[in-house]
C-alpha cells in the first residue's frame, strides 16, 4: 500500500512539475531572442542527428538479461525469490494503475506541446515517431511472447515474457526523453521514473517475473531508438523534399473538448 501511495503522490510530476522545470530559469528580456534562436538551432541540429549505435548498449543488456532467464540459472532463481518475497509481504495487492501509467510519458509530450514547450520535432513528426516506435515494440514483443511461451506468475496465460506494459512505458519514456532532454534532462528522468513504476506494479500485481520487466524495458527503449533511426529515411522516401504544413487548434463541440488537426504534404 505504501508503494501505491507513493506512486499516486508523485505521478502528477509529468503534468504539473515539468513545465515549471522548463521555465525555472529567468532570462533578462534583452537576451530572450538570442536564447530562443540558439535553442531552435540546437533542436534543429538534433533533429538531423538520430541516436548513435552505442546508445543501444543499455537496452541490449536488458534484453540479454531477460533472454538468459529463459534457462535454469541464477537469474531465473532470482525471479522466483523476488515473486515469493513480494507475495509474502503483499499477498492481496491488486491495483491496476499500471494500465494507465504506461501512457503517462507520451501524454506528457503532448502536454508540453500544448504548454508551448518545443521538442525536437513538430507535433506531426512526434506523432509519426511515436506510432512507429509503438509498432516496432508491439510486433517484437508479441513475436517473442509466443516464442518464449512462458507462464505468468499468476498462471493466467503463457505470454509473460517480455512485459508488454513495461515495454510500452519505456518506449514512451524514451520518446519523451528524445524530444525534451535538451530542454531539461529532468523531463527524461521523470519519464523513466514513471516507466520504472509501471514495471514495479506489474511485479506487485503478480503479472510478470522480474526478468520479464527488465527485458520489457530493453525492448521499449530499443524500439523508440530504432524508430528515430528509421524515421528520417521513411519520411524522405514517402514525401521526398516536400514540406509538410499542419495546424492544431483546440475545439469544443457537442459537450466534448479535443484538438482538430489538419495538414498538407
Amino acid at each position: 500500500m505504501k508503494l501505491l501511495s507513493y506512486i499516486k503522490n508523485h505521478i502528477l510530476i509529468l503534468v504539473t512539475v515539468l513545465p515549471g522545470l522548463v521555465s525555472a530559469q529567468t532570462i533578462p528580456s534583452g537576451q530572450q531572442d538570442s536564447v530562443v534562436a540558439k535553442q531552435e538551432s540546437i533542436l534543429k541540429m538534433r533533429g538531423q542527428n538520430p541516436p548513435k549505435l552505442k546508445s543501444f548498449i543499455v537496452p541490449a543488456v536488458f534484453v540479454s538479461y531477460g533472454l538468459l532467464s529463459l534457462g535454469n540459472n541464477a537469474i531465473r532463481k532470482l525471479d522466483f525469490s523476488t515473486k515469493a518475497e513480494i507475495q509474502e509481504d503483499h499477498p492481496l495487492f491488486a491495483h491496476h494503475l499500471d494500465n494507465f501509467l504506461q501512457y503517462a510519458p507520451m501524454v506528457a509530450v503532448y502536454g508540453l506541446n500544448l504548454a508551448g514547450v518545443k521538442g525536437k520535432h513538430n507535433i506531426a513528426d512526434q506523432t509519426a515517431l511515436y506510432v512507429l516506435s509503438v509498432g516496432i515494440m508491439g510486433v517484437s514483443t508479441t513475436v517473442v511472447k509466443h516464442w518464449a511461451d512462458r507462464p505468468r506468475p499468476d498462471g493466467s496465460n503463457n505470454y509473460s515474457f517480455p512485459s508488454g506494459h513495461t515495454a510500452n512505458a519505456f518506449a514512451a519514456a524514451e520518446f519523451l526523453n528524445q524530444e525534451y532532454r535538451d530542454v531539461s534532462p529532468w523531463i527524461g528522468y521523470a519519464g523513466y521514473t514513471v516507466a520504472t513504476a509501471t514495471g514495479v506494479l506489474r511485479l506487485y500485481n503478480n503479472k510478470h517475473w522480474l526478468s520479464d520487466v527488465v527485458a520489457g524495458a530493453g525492448f521499449g527503449i530499443a524500439s523508440t531508438k530504432v524508430a528515430y533511426l528509421l524515421y528520417p529515411h521513411l519520411k524522405k522516401f514517402l514525401i521526398g523534399k516536400q514540406s509538410m504544413r499542419y495546424s492544431v487548434v483546440p475545439m469544443y463541440q457537442q459537450r466534448a473538448a479535443g484538438l482538430a488537426f489538419s495538414g498538407t504534404f
